[in-house]
């Protein structure tokens, strides 16, 4: 009753504030909250300068533990990342793990239409286009527009939702109200220059980081401004292209006709990736990609309005050769021209033959593809059009050997995540977002940015889905950064919702159960934990393995070991903590599920096991494994 009685007065008093409800604009936790993220934006972000981003992790540590949290900073080689806990007081409850960032861009005066960028200035829509600045005060006295705007740096992207989350939090302590589930909060405070810390401190922090399920706050909601979860991200890869012409620049009037020009030679390199419709041409880019009818469905139901869309971006038509609309042309790896130079040009230009021509490319990665391999593949290209490949400047020797000569770098940054809509994670968020607005929310398969999730994701081997709150012309990671009024006073009630609504483990698939029970597997031989074993392996177990005896350098085999002889085992295999490293190979696949039988493969220190379930009253349970060693 506590919370129907909480959700019927948050229907009334946010939905109310931006209307006609006068009354409603004395609420005290709202104005509290305005308060509250004015002073968190006034803190400069930047996470290049340390000593900006330790005022924010003090501020943030005072704002939780004044919330009955407990906070912990975890250690990287530069700046810390900080961990905030709270647990529920059932024991059995499952742990959710938030993530944001409370760093932000840079900021360059010249360009905003404010003194100072971390002032937050509130602003209306000016008659003539644009904003114009208003009294702060207006959000005490005035009816409350929803379409007005925070103006700021990290308005957005992404202090919007740590106010958010903070302000619900109080809403739920003023009634008395606690989180029917263990929370954990990671606040990352390098997400814009990429995460490079991330990958291995979630491999440091694993046991502290553990969780059930992770919920991402960050990035704007659909176009259409409605409540929104994304289900996936886009990973990331990077390509610098350097093709070298003349060892300097040479004078076109007498080299011209002559001395090979790198810009040329560039331009002609990259055209021969794609086709005039915009589809990459090497061969096997797009391999292991499919969508079924079932999945065009699901992207169908997203309300894309294209011709919009073109009108925003200016264009007449979107390139069609990957996907036929918007949303499925996200579910393949791209390959973009981020940047090219060469030479000087405007006022600079000059009458040469450049010495070299450069090209920075950016590969978005889905979850079907491996960001090592999509570059590989781009390197034979480039291989295959006559090129000598090196990974540095090349010695004069070279340039004499070598007609066409290109220097290749590349970086993998982070990989891609996706999380199916039937998961626990998704059927929980959804009803909570339905709860909260009385529809359902749009469901986004992939979003086509790159967030530092992954290394959560396979890391952890947690399901993850983002809710972003803020508006989609936000102006994020450029000057006038802001976030619409409305969409703060939504953003409280998501958080309300999801911190409300109770997880329910009847929620749970048959894929989620079969991946729990392999988890169990890997987690009990890992962890000396007999109890995971005797959950997750029905007591007619048969293993059967094959090993490779390094002495004689040939197949052993099969072994056979019972259920009893796997539970000894695992009290003792790794007692000493000696079997298993923060580095040791930790995967589970579900391969195929059918009404009561199932198969799923671990990838673990000892090799791979091939795994056969069964169904037994609504649990899945281990009967068969096949085992291999690694040579």
């Amino acid at each position: 009753m506590k919370k129907l009685f909480l959700l019927l007065i948050l229907s009334q008093a946010i939905v109310g504030f931006s209307q006609s409800d006068s009354d409603q604009l004395s609420d005290e936790q709202l104005q509290n909250s305005f308060a509250l993220f004015k002073e968190l934006i006034s803190m400069p972000n930047d996470a290049h300068f340390p000593d900006d981003i330790e005022v924010n992790v003090q501020w943030l540590e005072k704002a939780f533990v004044s919330r009955g949290f407990s906070t912990e900073r975890l250690s990287t080689s530069t700046v810390p990342l900080l961990l905030i806990e709270k647990g529920s007081s059932d024991s059995s409850a499952p742990t959710v793990l938030f993530y944001m960032h409370a760093d932000g861009q840079p900021v360059d005066k010249r360009f905003w239409f404010q003194d100072n960028p971390y002032d937050i200035t509130l602003k209306a829509q000016a008659e003539g286009g644009g904003f114009d600045a208003i009294d702060w005060s207006r959000l005490q006295t005035d009816k409350i527009d929803y379409d007005w705007r925070f103006f700021g740096r990290a308005v957005s992207d992404a202090k919007g939702p740590i106010a958010m989350y903070l302000t619900a939090l109080d809403v739920l302590a003023s009634q008395s109200i606690d989180v029917a589930y263990n929370v954990k909060v990671i606040i990352d405070f390098e997400e814009e220059i990429g995460s490079p810390r991330i990958p291995q401190a979630v491999v440091d922090y694993k046991q502290k980081l553990k969780a059930d399920m992770l919920v991402i706050f960050d990035g704007p909601r659909h176009s259409t401004n409605k409540p929104t979860l994304t289900f996936g991200a886009r990973g990331i890869g990077t390509i610098t292209l350097t093709v070298f012409g003349p060892l300097f620049p040479q004078h076109s009037g007498h080299y011209g006709n002559y001395a090979p020009n790198p810009a040329v030679r560039l331009a002609q390199l990259i055209a021969s990736m794609k086709d005039k419709d915009g589809r990459v041409l090497i061969p096997g880019y797009y391999d292991g990609i499919q969508l079924d009818a079932k999945t065009k469905s699901i992207l169908a139901k997203i309300p894309d309005d294209e011709n919009q869309l073109n009108a925003h971006l200016g264009i007449a038509k979107a390139e069609q050769g990957v996907g036929p609309n918007y949303q499925e042309a996200l579910q393949y790896p791209s390959l973009n021209v981020r940047g090219m130079s060469s030479g000087w040009v405007g006022y600079e230009a000059r009458t040469i033959v450049p010495s070299t021509a450069k090209a920075e490319i950016d590969i978005r990665l889905v979850l079907e593809s491996d960001g090592d391999r999509l570059i590989q593949l781009v390197k034979e290209h480039i291989k295959n059009q006559g090129y000598y490949i090196t990974d540095k400047k090349p010695t004069s020797q070279e340039r004499a050997q070598h007609e066409r000569i290109v220097m290749m770098e590349s970086r993998k940054s982070y990989k891609a995540f996706r999380t199916e809509y039937d998961a626990p994670i998704g059927v929980w968020l959804t009803s909570a977002m339905t709860h909260a607005f009385g529809e359902e929310p749009i469901r986004i398969r992939t979003s086509g940015g790159s967030i530092p999730i992954s290394p959560f994701v396979n890391t952890l081997g947690v399901p993850a889905v983002t809710v972003p709150t803020v508006n989609k012309d936000n102006n994020q990671h450029s000057p006038n950064e802001n976030l619409r009024v409305g969409n703060y006073i939504e953003g409280i009630q998501t958080m309300i919702a999801i911190l409300t609504e109770p997880i329910s483990a009847s929620l749970s698939s048959d894929n989620d159960l079969v991946y729990a029970a392999a988890k169990d597997y890997l987690d009990g031989l890992y962890e000396v934990d007999t109890a995971k074993i005797i959950r997750s392996v029905d007591p007619k177990l048969t293993k059967l393995g094959m090993w490779y005896n390094e002495e004689e350098k040939s197949w052993q085999g099969p072994g056979t070991m019972t259920y009893d002889q796997l539970v000894s085992l695992t009290a003792k295999w790794n007692k000493s903590g000696d079997q298993v490293t923060d580095d040791s190979p930790y995967g589970i696949e579900v391969l195929d599920i059918e009404s009561q039988t199932a198969t799923a493969k671990v990838t673990a220190v000892w090799g791979v096991d091939h795994m056969q379930l069964v169904k037994k009253d609504g649990a899945w349970k281990i009967l068969n494994i096949l085992w291999q060693s690694k040579p």
